[in-house]
């Protein structure tokens, strides 16, 4: 027994302990892999070339990178900082940046949550192919694959009706479904799938740690083989210069282009589901932050975009075409194009093993990733904290393979089609535009009210929301054109208002805002809860060699993917209502996703409630000092910053500090 122990413990080492008694990750790689484990997945090896097919190839590249940089780095770089700087899930990271913020956080664990229960049942449709691999010839060869996959894979059976709309756009009637049986081959499939996933985690940081070699390491030599076979293939030219030679002006003038590239950005590299701050938890709080950020950004766009040659290299040889009104979707290209060209190659059951197995490790990845977010928020707690760790994903792990059974019946792909949908195109934009007002807006809030007061900074504030919400709304009833314009003017009035309801700082804004009292005001209630962040982040993470986080960052976050996100928001409540209204399963998972809008208005306005989620220890690090432009570390330290960066900042009063600092909750 003894000797059956050792291996154990040296296969699932314990994780070290950083000096706060945290679990630390070994080396800073091991947490870029698991970082990069929950980003790169089936989004990028199935989604992404479906999604650049879908538009026409190389013009879908200007949208894309421009969410990339203007929405997905930005946000990433603010998860990954969180969780380094703050020590802990999201729920206590957003919490010791603002304690009328953890309704965000609980937001952040619920999008991941929601999306592990239905990801697995996922990965059990990939085993089901994968076990039939070992064929020759492999048994779907010669058959209609979308019957195939319907009828043999998901096995779901159909509808007995459909519904439809009146005229007015009323139900007539309700979609209604017949089959609600168990399918015992997916249900087991999916419950060994959660033991691997529970065996990757449930030591921490230091078995998952080593894990993370085998299922990064291993997919991208997978990926490898299967660019050089994909690229191989007769006519594979064809697919390849449709992705990387084909040039539609056009195609730019279409919603629909920008609204595919801000979604896969997001799908692919997994802002919103919490496991980039809970991972970050476990390194250093001194960690380079802001280069793991580019790091596992850019890492995780360049598989993608490089692993898509495979899929084009197929798309080619099976002499399919956009032009032709064939349009590909995520499920299509892994369960139906890409098995097709495998059984017409030779040597088709090796590739078909190589292939469905590379997707069940990068979907394990992400699969072990989000479990994590809901493990490390129980640890996080002063309840979880007197279990063992492996208790509480064993926990964890049984419930949600229970409430993933609900993917394994006869209805299963359209509940997760359902809610897969709506998670994506509400709870994720929703939530993600959340934390980039709340980084940039509440923030250290009281120093703005302390400086100018709180009509001001509330008018300013909520007029800036209100101003996107508004020129949406009147986007849709109008042109775009004129909802911008009636945006715009909003915010502008609103800023005048509340320019003149302030009053002039004590402390006149920096450099350029500081020559006129109107111009200051202006910078305190726009910018200072950014700027603030940006320096006291900076204080922890930008430490010796370390980058900073530059200083436009919170002013990109606030003023260019604040109102990107609200506009991809919007884009999901057309759909329900004219495609999925009548639907009971699609009412589901549209109904489900909206719980994240009363948790995060809960928080914002009754932040006490969630206090039992936060360690005992820390409940005060929510309440801020008023300290208007001190940097303040991660323990509430003031520190002090000399009076160069305006020229003019009077004496603190200590005393009115340190009356604050013990302000209760």
């Amino acid at each position: 027994m003894a000797a059956i122990k050792n291996i154990l413990m040296k296969l699932s080492p314990a994780a070290k302990k950083s000096e706060d008694g945290r679990d630390m990750f070994s080396n800073r790689i091991q947490f870029v892999l698991c970082a990069m484990g929950g980003a790169v997945g089936l989004g990028n090896l199935l989604r992404f070339p479906s999604v650049v097919y879908n538009n026409y190839g190389l013009q879908f590249f200007i949208p894309y990178f421009i969410a990339l940089f203007f929405v997905a780095l930005p946000v990433l770089v603010l998860e990954i900082a969180l969780g380094s700087v703050y020590r802990g899930g999201p729920v206590l990271a957003w919490h010791s940046n603002n304690k009328r913020a953890k309704g965000i956080g609980l937001a952040v664990v619920f999008n991941g949550y929601v999306v592990v229960t239905y990801y697995v049942p996922l990965l059990a449709w990939i085993m089901k192919y994968f076990s039939r691999s070992f064929q020759s010839p492999l048994p779907w060869k010669g058959q209609d694959l979308e019957e195939y996959f319907a009828n043999v894979i998901v096995a779901n059976t159909a509808a007995a009706s459909t519904g439809s709309l009146n005229p007015d756009g009323s139900v007539a009637s309700y979609t209604q479904y017949v089959g609600t049986g168990m399918l015992g081959e997916t249900a087991g499939w999916a419950i060994f799938t959660w033991f691997v996933t529970w065996l990757c985690v449930f030591r921490g940081v230091g078995m998952t740690g080593r894990v993370i070699y085998v299922t990064m390491g291993l997919p991208l030599v997978l990926i490898i083989i299967l660019i050089g076979r994909g690229v191989s293939l007769p006519n594979a030219g064809e697919g390849i210069k449709l992705y990387f030679a084909t040039w539609r002006t056009s195609a730019l003038e279409s919603p629909q282009i920008w609204q595919a590239a801000f979604g896969q950005i997001f799908f692919s590299i997994g802002v919103g589901f919490g496991y980039f701050t809970s991972w970050a938890s476990y390194c250093s709080s001194h960690s380079n932050a802001v280069q793991d950020a580019l790091i596992i950004g850019f890492s995780n766009s360049a598989v993608e975009i490089i692993a898509a040659f495979s899929v084009f290299g197929v798309v080619g040889y099976l002499g399919i075409d956009p032009s032709s009104g064939t349009q590909l979707g995520t499920f299509v290209t892994g369960f139906i194009t890409y098995p097709e060209a495998l059984a017409q190659m030779p040597g088709a059951p090796f590739f078909s093993v190589v292939f469905f197995f590379t997707l069940f490790l990068l979907g394990l990845t992400s699969a072990f990733s989000l479990l994590e977010v809901m493990t490390t928020l129980i640890m996080d707690t002063n309840w979880g904290r007197k279990l063992p760790r492996w208790a509480v994903c064993t926990i964890v792990t049984v419930i949600s393979a229970l409430i993933s059974l609900i993917y394994c019946t006869e209805f299963g792909l359209q509940a997760l089609d359902a809610v897969d949908t709506y998670v994506n195109d509400v709870a994720l934009f929703f939530t993600v535009w959340c934390e980039t007002f709340a980084a940039t807006s509440l923030y250290r809030c009281r120093d703005v009210a302390h400086q100018v007061g709180w009509p001001g900074y509330l008018i300013f504030t909520i007029g800036f929301a209100v101003a996107q919400g508004l020129g949406i709304r009147v986007a849709y009833g109008s042109t775009p054109g004129t909802g911008a314009g009636v945006g715009f003017a909003f915010f502008i009035v609103s800023s005048l208002i509340a320019l003149f309801a302030a009053r002039t700082p004590a402390i006149p804004g920096p450099r350029f805002f500081g020559n006129n009292q109107f111009l200051s005001r202006f910078w305190w209630v726009a910018f200072y809860p950014g700027h603030q962040l940006t320096r006291d982040m900076n204080v922890t993470i930008g430490v010796g060699k370390n980058w900073n986080i530059p200083f436009y960052w919170a002013v990109i976050m606030k003023y260019i993917s604040g109102p990107i996100l609200a506009i991809v928001l919007s884009f999901a409540y057309p759909k329900f209502t004219q495609q999925h209204m009548f639907d009971p399963i699609m009412i589901y998972g549209f109904s489900i996703v909206h719980l994240v809008l009363p948790t995060i208005v809960l928080g914002l306005l009754m932040p006490s409630w969630f206090n039992w989620i936060i360690p005992s220890e820390k409940v005060l690090l929510g309440d801020k000092p008023v300290a208007p432009l001190e940097t303040i570390d991660n323990t509430n330290a003031i520190m002090r910053i000399g009076s160069e960066e305006t020229g003019s900042a009077p004496p603190y009063e200590e005393p009115k500090m340190m009356e604050t600092k013990s302000t209760k909750v």
